[in-house]
């Protein structure tokens, strides 16, 4: 139930980029960041009015669990950094590959709390098929742009440090919750960004959205992709929950550029299938193992 809920958040998450894409071609990067998380904050404020949880929402401990929402944006900062330099296919596998790291390091040595699952052979399938596909993805764009591959490399680190923080905060407060407190603590620092931009811009960064609502949604979705983090982080393990999220959000994202009209990048659609049979492969594997171990028993 848990790995299919971690699809559902990659096919979310695809969404989401594509609401808040346009939402940003209508404004700018971190006015668009401060738009997502001031209607994320009111509707998830909304749900737990309505939720009418008991559990307060601060004073909790470690202090840091509420560090979540403030390392999303450094995600958001770390790609508009890379944007540009190197090709979005790079970006996207190079993301990939730093999340794949921390997931391989949170899972083997219980970081930030989480439970200890040390590395197991079954797992260099996937590994295997994983870095395969990101080899795929990558191109010669990154041989001249050190710092886009570093940043793109960081980007990724900070998706499993946010979303893992973030479910350790939810263990006190409530998924919900806890989604709302992310927004929160994200809203103040993506509202300095955008008054920072628009000020180095002279006004230049201030659009409008008029006549197409629905770009407005992404903070609703970004609501439910939290929520959805909270419940699944917890459960299944950070490296395979990594790999379902990108297949999730990779085949979601073909599938919106078809509907659309849109191009789409061969060299991801095609890692994302290699990605996708190194993980059907591992389960494959350790289902397997684990009858195997049963019988043993018996």
């Amino acid at each position: 139930m848990y790995q299919l809920l971690a699809l559902l958040t990659g096919v979310t998450l695809a969404v989401m980029v594509s609401i808040n894409g346009n939402l940003t071609a209508a404004y700018s990067v971190f006015v668009a960041a401060a738009i997502v998380h001031l209607v994320g904050s009111l509707f998830a404020l909304v749900l737990c009015a309505a939720q009418r949880e008991k559990r307060p929402l601060w004073g909790h401990r470690p202090r840091w669990i509420y560090l979540g929402g403030a390392i999303g944006v450094f995600t958001t900062v770390f790609n508009n950094l890379a944007y540009g330099k190197i090709s979005m296919t790079s970006i996207v596998a190079l993301g990939l590959l730093g999340q794949t790291v921390a997931a391989l390091a949170i899972d083997h040595f219980g970081l930030l709390g989480m439970e200890k699952r040390p590395f197991q052979k079954s797992s260099l399938i996937g590994l295997a098929f994983s870095l395969a596909g990101i080899a795929m993805m990558l191109d010669h764009t990154v041989a001249a742009a050190a710092v886009a591959v570093a940043v793109s490399l960081g980007a990724g680190v900070t998706v499993v440090l946010s979303r893992t923080v973030n479910a350790r905060l939810a263990e006190q407060t409530g998924p919900l919750r806890g989604s709302l407190i992310n927004h929160l603590v994200g809203l103040p620092i993506t509202v300095a960004l955008a008054l920072g931009s628009i000020c180095l811009a002279g006004g230049a960064e201030v659009g409008s959205g008029a006549g197409r609502p629905w770009i407005y949604l992404g903070g609703i979705l970004g609501v439910a992709v939290v929520l959805l983090s909270n419940l699944t982080v917890p459960r299944v393990p950070a490296f395979r929950l990594t790999l379902l999220l990108f297949i999730g959000q990779i085949f979601t994202g073909v599938l919106l550029d078809l509907l659309l009209g849109n191009r789409f990048s061969d060299a991801t659609f095609r890692g994302g299938l290699v990605i996708a049979a190194g993980v059907i492969v591992n389960l494959v594997v350790e289902r397997w193992a684990a009858r195997k171990g049963e019988k043993g028993e018996d």
